[in-house]
């Protein structure tokens, strides 16, 4: 009697534990990781989802062909609480300098993360730079070695600085037309039209660039005639007094290639922390709708970020840079950019949605698409080729600057410039789309 009970209770213990782990044929999933995606990425703000009228105002200039007011619904993301510092993509610069240097040397290895624990970091074939070998601005690199210190590591570096007639004399300054980013992203677009046709290949779908990513300097002289603006040419980039104002003289195809390399750089990451490679979206440029959206806070037909209809608050103070009257720039606080937290947020928490800089969108410009728009996450974009026309080339920038008369400062227009053109008042932010319905669910 005893052993027929024991057995009774095996034979439940085993019909109980193949039920639960599928083992009699009942589909239980195959999970990926867990991991917790409740998390706001650092400097970022949550976005909450909304259905909302975007467009239209109560004010409108001729010809302007800005977009019809429409009830649209957007998806929850995150977006930079503040404009892209000049420190922030110069960890960006940095980045790449250095890691053409390693690739220069003769022996790179002494930079890489060691193949041990989770420090093993690889993703698709490419190894990882261990940032803290190389330290603070690429200190172990350049210190007494990249600077016409002796050894052959230095000769190996001399490629990085101007040389012979582009050289000044008793200067050794890095020639940063060799700052170039390379990487290669699926073309969703591409892949729509075409991935069901059976002679298509997948690399038909995929989209290589490489990218000079050094600031435009010069966009302080060649984006206005007769003025001084010398100083800005030497300083605005790498004066530690810029650091956290917003980096401009940057282009479409620049920040784009941006927000590539701060995807890869959090990938890096991930992995060395054995944490799943993909467990955040990519960061991108926002849509325009995004950008809008964003910009009100989530208010209604407001007609500035800070939620009134006018610029200047009940104490009759500016609320942001931008040009105002008939030209006193010094009268908001700013002559030329501020700091990117200068002004209050919007109710999102968001600086400087207007004025400022303007800012880079990932939409393409044209007016003529918005009746064919979806009302959920509306969207058109096109990454135009070196051979296409120039109107093709045209991408939304959205928010005004510090050189725009108020009109521009408005949620919901929208004005454009060519993808490779960089300007002395056109910056960027990121957004990352958010991997659930509301984080506050």
């Amino acid at each position: 009697m005893k052993k027929i009970y024991l057995l009774t209770i095996v034979g439940i213990s085993l019909m109980l534990a193949s039920c639960g782990h599928g083992g009699q044929g009942e589909l239980v999933g195959a999970y990926n990781r867990k991991f917790k995606n409740d998390r706001i990425p650092l400097g970022m703000v949550y976005i909450p989802p909304g259905h909302t009228p975007l467009g239209g105002s109560d004010e409108d200039i001729t010809f302007s062909q800005n977009g019809p007011s429409r009830m649209v619904t957007i998806s929850a993301f995150f977006m930079d609480q503040t404009e892209i510092s000049n420190a922030e993509y110069r960890q960006f610069t940095n980045w790449v300098r250095d890691s053409i240097a390693i690739a220069m040397m003769g022996n790179p290895q002494q930079f890489m993360m060691t193949p041990k624990g989770n420090a093993a970091a690889a993703v698709g074939g490419d190894k990882f730079i261990d940032w803290k070998k190389v330290g603070p601005n690429g200190a172990n690199i350049w210190r007494n070695k990249g600077r016409g210190g002796a050894g052959a590591q230095a000769s190996q570096l001399d490629g990085m600085y101007y040389s012979g007639l582009d050289a000044l004399p008793g200067k050794k300054e890095f020639d940063v037309r060799k700052f170039e980013y390379t990487y290669a992203e699926l073309n969703m677009e591409k892949a729509a039209l075409g991935h069901k046709d059976p002679n298509s290949k997948r690399q038909d779908y995929i989209d290589r660039y490489t990218v000079a990513i050094y600031p435009d300097t010069m966009v302080w002289k060649t984006d206005y005639s007769y003025s001084q603006n010398d100083p800005m040419v030497r300083g605005y980039y790498n004066h530690p007094s810029y650091d956290d104002y917003p980096v401009v003289g940057v282009s479409w195809e620049q920040a784009k290639a941006f927000s590539h390399w701060r995807t890869k750089l959090y990938d890096g990451v991930a992995t060395a922390r054995k944490l799943p490679v993909g467990s955040r979206s990519d960061y991108r440029l926002p849509a325009e709708t995004e950008f809008e959206y964003a910009a009100r806070g989530g208010n209604t037909k407001t007609k500035y970020p800070w939620g009134g209809p006018y610029i200047r608050n009940t104490k009759g103070c500016l609320q942001a840079n931008f040009k105002p009257g008939r030209g006193d720039y010094s009268s908001d606080g700013g002559i030329y950019t501020v700091g990117v937290k200068s002004y209050f947020p919007n109710d999102y928490g968001l600086y400087n949605m207007a004025g400022n800089v303007s800012e880079w969108t990932i939409t393409a410009y044209n007016k003529g698409a918005s009746p064919l728009l979806h009302d959920l996450n509306p969207n058109f974009t096109y990454d135009a080729g070196a051979a296409d026309s120039k109107y093709k080339k045209r991408k939304v920038v959205k928010g005004g600057s510090w050189k725009d008369t108020g009109y521009f400062l408005q949620n919901a227009v929208a004005t454009y410039e060519y993808q490779d053109t960089q300007r002395s008042y056109i910056g960027f932010r990121c957004v990352s789309s958010y991997p659930g319905t509301d984080l506050r669910r």
